[in-house]
């Protein structure tokens, strides 16, 4: 459906141009991106998120579903777009994992940018500890979302096994998020006279999780330093 659609809120007709121009920043930005594409902007997004996390699902899903409530994009079509882009993404995880093993992946992700060694690891060991089970279950516990396809494709987890539990796993994580950015969307004059508070929040999970990377990557100087010393 066209981002150019109007539907009738608060007694008038608003357009999705309209409705996303509330936004300012970088949810604004995110949010003309994915009315602009549409379907295939929430697809591309989700497989970014999954493999290399510049934006987290929890800031763009929300927005997707806030424009499909303006009528910018289905609904339905958002979510299939979401979980295909959130399989996709641990595709490649699981084919880095299987190609490599597990040590090679492990060493490879932890160069990627907000992305720690120790998240990666812990990943490997949630796989280890709970199996196959946690493929599905990962996809809800951050830290563990995607990274826990690297030990499945090591171990050569059976591929069909594998797109069922995480298209299972992305599903409900995706419905939770683009459901409420849908229900918020109906809430339109809201949205516009908070959206400085919207973009705050987006901007204050970029500055938690970048604080987190530069304080774990000290936290790991300081421990080689430390058995450099002790040697």
């Amino acid at each position: 459906m066209s981002p150019l659609v109007l539907l009738r809120a608060a007694g008038e007709e608003v357009g999705v141009d309209q409705a996303v121009g509330g936004l300012t920043g970088l949810s604004g930005a995110l949010a003309r991106f994915i009315a602009a594409i549409g379907e295939p902007g929430v697809f591309v997004a989700t497989v970014l998120e999954t493999v290399v996390p510049p934006v987290p699902s929890e800031v763009t899903l929300p927005l997707a579903g806030f424009i499909a409530a303006q009528g910018g994009m289905s609904l339905v079509l958002a979510l299939v777009a979401a979980t295909l882009g959130s399989l996709v993404g641990a595709l490649a995880l699981y084919w880095l994992g299987r190609a490599f093993g597990e040590a090679r992946a492990v060493a490879w992700m932890a160069r990627v940018p907000l992305v720690d060694r120790e998240e990666v690891e812990h990943a490997v060991g949630w796989f280890h500890r709970h199996g196959s089970a946690s493929v599905f279950v990962g996809r809800l516990v951050p830290g563990v979302r995607s990274l826990v396809s690297i030990p499945a494709g090591a171990t050569r987890m059976s591929l069909p096994r594998f797109c069922l539990l995480t298209a299972a796993g992305s599903l409900l994580w995706n419905a939770f998020l683009v459901g409420g950015g849908y229900a918020l969307g109906s809430q339109f004059e809201r949205v516009e006279q908070y959206a400085q508070y919207i973009d705050y929040a987006v901007i204050a999970v970029l500055v938690v999780l970048l604080a987190w990377f530069v304080r774990s990557r000290v936290q790991r100087a300081r421990r080689h330093r430390d058995v450099r010393e002790a040697l």
